[in-house]
């Protein structure tokens, strides 16, 4: 089974990391001015803009 890649906010941050905003459907919509958080792994994921929106890992 695979690692989940998308989180809710709230939801404990897996590992550490840089995380940022994505669309309910990220792989067809664009998300303007997106948030970008660095977290460490154990802390809660923050509020997002807006309630359509879920967390993923930001890859560099």
């Amino acid at each position: 089974m695979g690692e989940q890649s998308e989180f809710n906010p709230g939801d404990r941050v897996p590992n550490d990391g840089e995380y940022a905003e994505i669309g309910e459907a990220a792989f067809h919509t664009n998300v303007n001015n997106p948030k970008h958080v660095r977290l460490r792994a154990g802390e809660r994921f923050p509020e997002t803009s807006n309630h359509n929106r879920k967390w993923k890992r930001f890859k560099t």
